[in-house]
């Protein structure tokens, strides 16, 4: 059945989506549902696959090594944008986002059936990373081909409308996730879920990917792409005529820096970071945290659609820099007070006890490596990283040369009569036993917090939900309300993102020119947004530094958007070649 592209009257009262379009949207959201179902899967699961793929290592070591398995996957990203883009400008956008998203399925699919290190030895972790290659090059491709495919597919002057659903399906993707975890484990309880019942919310991926090829085999191709194919005006030569031609380098240069920079920044920073700040920072339980994570996100679903329809309206750009803006400006309020809501008692306590780290600088390196997958070894690095680890605020001094970190306690009031406590910290490579001195050294440094005013690594002071329709009482609805907000950011940033990169490009060489800056923008700066954000937490010892980096990209993104990204609203009559690329 044909899809037709049904322009819109000037002074014609809107009419419905057709049965046919919303077919096409849902075939097309498909896609970035699965690619952020798997994503978050593969982070939240993280814990429970290392020791299935990387058994001969410390456990802390195979979560690591499971979480770099998925920096790869970010980093090749880029590589398919520029395979698949390719691939879509010159055969057409309906077979290369076919072929991308059997193989993203393929490979979420595959995690589910992976033999584990006790079966075949290394070949497990090498099958792993494989899988996760194929994924991320596969997600390279799939994003610019639905946005591109929806955004010619869509009337004029509803481009906005149109696209926003697929980015709604982002947060549809995280939020199934959520629900999918917490029911399996549910079903399997806790021991079996780790064993083996992990497998199981990858397996049921493949009734998406089943779904996604049936429904997306009946669509047809993009009226714009076959339009420029039968005039003989498509490219021949995609890469050299997006990224050889200043002009159209420069829109390329201008949509990375000025617009998908810092959406995906805020994106990383308002979802998947804030779930993480709950969980390690704040010691919310994983499922208290997942549900009140899936109530924000449900709740503001809606207004990706609607910030797309409004940009039809008033235009893609001040949305977005709106939503930069006012990302870089609420963010640390916002997370300040979930601190203060969801537990009070820590947050009394980083307000009531000071923590020092007396060190000398020599000895205070990059805690974070992904070069280096390591315990920090020096006492500075094992006293920041054991302090950070554990929710304690601290600050960092100067201390003598060559002599081993120390952690001072004491309460901040000036008139306190206790002295403070000073607890010497260690060389890993002067103990026998480093994760033996590193318990002793953390049951030291607790014993201590807690007798200035912290509660107890095992006292149950945070926010906590007994199953999921349990967030009526007034702390976790207000902290469902500020997560909200952050969503409500993402949504700004993300709901006009499709239409305004779709419109920045000629329809010629559009799939390879919006696949490349939204997957390094996206992928690159926002997807290392919650290691970044650690790495800056432990090295300054404040709870709420780690929302310097994306805050300073939200801000260096709005800054150059308002001066250098157009804003389009280009019909589909100017989409078909017109333009030279």
């Amino acid at each position: 059945m044909a899809i037709a592209s049904i322009p819109t009257q000037k002074g014609a009262a809107p009419r419905s989506m057709t049965r046919d379009e919303k077919r096409l949207i849902f075939a097309s959201g498909l896609g970035t549902v699965f690619e952020w179902y798997d994503f978050y899967l593969y982070l939240t699961l993280a814990g429970v696959m290392g020791p299935h793929f990387f058994g001969h290592l410390p456990a802390w070591k195979a979560e690591l090594f499971i979480l770099l398995a998925a920096v790869c996957s970010f980093l090749v990203r880029p590589v398919g944008a520029l395979v698949f883009g390719r691939l879509g400008d010159l055969v057409g956008r309906k077979y290369t986002f076919l072929l991308t998203i059997l193989i993203m399925g393929g490979a979420t699919f595959l995690v589910g059936l992976l033999p584990g290190y006790a079966f075949i030895g290394t070949a497990a972790p090498t099958l792993l990373i494989v899988a996760r290659l194929l994924q991320g090059l596969a997600i390279g491709g799939e994003y610019g081909g639905a946005a591109v495919f929806v955004a010619e597919h869509a009337p004029e002057g509803r481009r906005g409308l149109f696209t926003s659903f697929i980015q709604a399906t982002a947060t549809l993707g995280l939020f199934v996730s959520i629900v999918v975890v917490l029911t399996t484990r549910w079903l399997f309880g806790e021991a079996a879920f780790a064993s083996f019942g992990w497998r199981a919310p990858f397996l049921l991926s493949a009734g998406l990917l089943g779904l996604s090829l049936f429904i997306r085999l009946s669509l047809n191709e993009s009226p714009v792409f076959a339009r420029m194919k039968a005039e003989g005006r498509a490219s021949r030569r995609p890469l050299r005529d997006a990224f050889g031609n200043w002009r159209n380098l420069r829109r390329v240069l201008v949509a990375l820096f000025g617009l998908t920079m810092g959406q995906g920044v805020v994106w990383y920073a308002g979802q998947v970071y804030a779930l993480s700040y709950m969980q390690s920072t704040l010691r919310v339980d994983a499922f208290t945290a997942m549900v009140l994570m899936a109530w924000a996100m449900a709740l503001a679903s809606g207004f990706f659609v609607a910030f797309g329809v409004a940009s039809d309206h008033i235009g893609r750009k001040p949305i977005l820099m709106f939503g930069c803006l006012a990302f870089a400006l609420g963010a640390a309020p916002v997370f300040a007070q979930i601190a203060e809501i969801a537990n009070p008692a820590l947050a009394h306590a980083h307000r009531a006890v000071a923590v020092t780290v007396v060190a000398d600088p020599a000895g205070c390196g990059e805690l974070l490596s992904l070069a280096d997958a390591k315990r920090p070894t020096t006492s500075c690095d094992v006293a920041r990283e054991l302090l950070s680890s554990h929710s304690v605020e601290f600050r960092r001094v100067a201390g003598p040369p060559g002599v081993p970190a120390v952690v001072r306690i004491a309460a901040r009031q000036p008139d306190a009569k206790e002295k403070p406590v000073e607890i010497a910290a260690f060389d890993a490579a002067a103990v026998e036993d480093p994760p033996a001195a590193r318990a002793a050294l953390l049951d030291k440094i607790f014993a201590a917090l807690e007798a200035a005013g912290y509660p107890p690594l095992d006292a149950q002071t945070a926010v906590r939900v007994a199953h999921p329709f349990d967030v009526l009482r007034a702390q976790p609805a207000e902290i469902i309300g500020l997560l909200f907000l952050l969503v409500l950011f993402v949504a700004m940033v993300y709901g006009p993102l499709a239409a305004a990169l779709v419109e920045m490009f000629p329809a010629r060489v559009r799939y390879t020119s919006v696949s490349l800056p939204y997957h390094i923008g996206n992928g690159w700066f926002g997807g290392v947004t919650p290691a970044v954000a650690f790495a800056i937490m432990a090295h300054t010892g404040n709870l709420l530094s780690g929302l310097w980096y994306p805050i300073a990209v939200a801000a260096t993104t709005f800054v150059i958007g308002v001066f250098l990204l157009p804003d389009s609203r280009a019909p589909d009559s100017k989409d078909a070649g017109a333009e030279a690329a």
